[in-house]
């Protein structure tokens, strides 16, 4: 018998309820040992119906002002899939044993809860989620922790939600609110002085350290997005975190580590070093595509940077290097991905560095070096998120791997336009396609991988209108590599019909427009 009411479960399916006489539980929630329930409004309802996410609770009873969590089991399934996907590769906000003891014991805050599950159901491998696209899972969970979230609670935890909900709105494809949610996040630290501020463990001041970093790297990338400026204040005494491994064995109440004045062996360090670099990056290339500058300052920018990011690697301790051994020993220690996200920001940085000398270099100037620079930085990216994929405990899979897959996919596309050399092109094509597959799989989890491939499809069409001026560094070519956040349009050039490269478009190989 279809139910007069469709319970919370069938209704987010969007399929008939179907419960037998007598009973008060339907077929499908019945099966699955859900609770069911059907006194949802249907407001929420509406919130929910095209996600299809079931939320099965371990309370006797749904809380009046939202769904219930799902039972202890499913929510730590999903805490631990977020700390091994997400956490120190997107951000680093907390302190991984101490959280999951508090989701043991019941007094997680529920609004980092739904934030976290948000981020990760798309992962699992529950039964719960078997009929559920993994796209489809999130939006329940991140409307439940925008729900609980209260602006007017001055904390560090509230700053932790800004954060997380902050980078899923980045995944939605949702730019303005993810500014805002990490605008907030910013301002609110600024105002605590949260890496200051007098703490009762040490732990908790080395939690407030690291989500102060946290915000520092995510307001250079995300303000450079949107085109607004930075709002961290830069703070020279601050300590760097401590190395990863005292980190995750520190428990509250322990004496803390000696932390002295060397983070080299800290993984998260040298993320931070990096991003500072970046910041510098973004505003070359920002002066290089509004033409402010004059060629030859741009030429000594572009060398200085690029004496910084060799600099960088050459004060790397050995066992920091990437090689092969090195992604081994790390995984081995459960720190394979954020070691790959360490070199993903360096070959990433390396690609945007080098990318506006690419057209420059093809017309014979001296910054051909530094275009071949670019391709290498470029073909680096791609070798190490290959080896992550082989590796187990390195895959990464975090929404941003899409975007710059994107830009290293178009410095192969560069090749395969304008080289001669046929072992250098089947390596570019080659790098091409493996890119294609891996960002197929993203797209299965990220809605942010349709921009990704939106922008891959734009860039054919600039290609195809004009190849020889496509990969000039202007304002649309910034907005390209930088506002991943915003959509881009098919370039207007008044060079449209003019020369066009060695090798026409069709040469990629791999044609953007079946990437839909």
């Amino acid at each position: 018998m279809r139910a007069l009411v469709a319970c919370t479960a069938c209704r987010s399916r969007r399929r008939k309820c179907h419960t037998e006489k007598g009973s008060s539980t339907c077929s499908y929630c019945d099966i699955r040992g859900f609770k069911c329930h059907r006194g949802i409004t249907p407001s929420k309802a509406q919130r929910h119906e095209n996600t299809g996410v079931v939320v099965e609770s371990h309370n006797s009873e749904t809380p009046e002002t939202g769904i219930a969590l799902p039972s202890v089991e499913l929510c730590l399934e999903l805490v631990e899939l977020y700390f091994d996907l997400i956490h120190d590769q997107f951000h680093s906000l907390f302190h991984r044993p101490s959280f999951v003891e508090q989701v043991r014991n019941g007094t997680a805050p529920r609004v980092l809860l739904f934030a976290m599950m948000a981020l990760s159901a798309r992962f699992s491998s529950n039964a719960i989620f078997s009929n559920i696209p993994p796209r489809d899972r999130c939006m329940p969970y991140y409307d439940e922790s925008t729900k609980l979230l209260d602006l007017r609670v001055n904390s560090i935890t509230t700053i932790q939600a800004c954060v997380l909900l902050g980078g899923i709105s980045t995944t939605e494809d949702n730019a303005i609110t993810e500014s805002v949610y990490y605008t907030v996040a910013c301002r609110m630290a600024t105002l605590l002085d949260i890496a200051r501020r007098p703490v009762q463990d040490p732990l908790e001041r080395e939690v407030n350290i690291r989500v102060w970093w946290t915000l520092c790297m995510v307001d250079v990338w995300s303000s450079r997005s949107v085109r607004l400026p930075r709002q961290m204040p830069h703070m020279e005494d601050l300590p760097l975190p401590i190395d990863e491994m005292e980190f995750l064995q520190w428990r509250p109440g322990d004496v803390p580590p000696n932390r002295g004045d060397d983070s080299s062996s800290s993984l998260l360090a040298q993320m931070i070093t990096l991003n500072r670099i970046l910041s510098q990056i973004n505003d070359a290339m920002a002066e290089t595509a509004a033409g402010s500058t004059i060629t030859l300052v741009v030429e000594q920018t572009v060398r200085d940077l690029s004496q910084k990011m060799d600099d960088w690697y050459a004060a790397l301790p050995p066992y920091m290097h990437d090689t092969p051994a090195n992604l081994q020993r790390y995984a081995s220690q459960g720190l394979g991905r954020i070691f790959v996200a360490v070199y993903l920001g360096y070959y990433h940085f390396g690609q945007l560095l080098f990318y506006p000398l690419l057209h420059e270099g093809r017309h014979g100037s001296e910054n051909h070096y530094y275009a071949n620079k670019c391709k290498a930085f470029a073909a680096k990216l791609c070798t190490i998120v290959y080896a992550s994929h082989a590796t187990p405990g390195c895959e990464v899979w975090y929404n941003m791997v899409g975007h710059i897959l994107v830009i290293a996919s178009t410095i192969q596309i560069h090749t395969l336009l304008f080289d001669t050399d046929e072992v250098v092109i089947a390596a570019a094509r080659s790098r091409l396609e493996r890119n294609f597959t891996i960002l197929m799989r993203l797209r299965e989890y990220w809605p942010m991988l349709e921009s990704c491939f939106a922008r891959l499809q734009i860039f054919h069409e600039v290609c195809r209108q004009n190849s020889d001026s496509s990969f000039r560094m202007d304002t649309w070519m910034l907005k390209f590599l930088s506002e991943f956040a915003e959509p881009v349009r098919v370039k207007e050039d008044d060079e449209q019909d003019g020369i066009v490269g060695l090798y026409s478009v069709e040469n990629v190989g791999v044609s953007p427009q079946d990437w839909v």
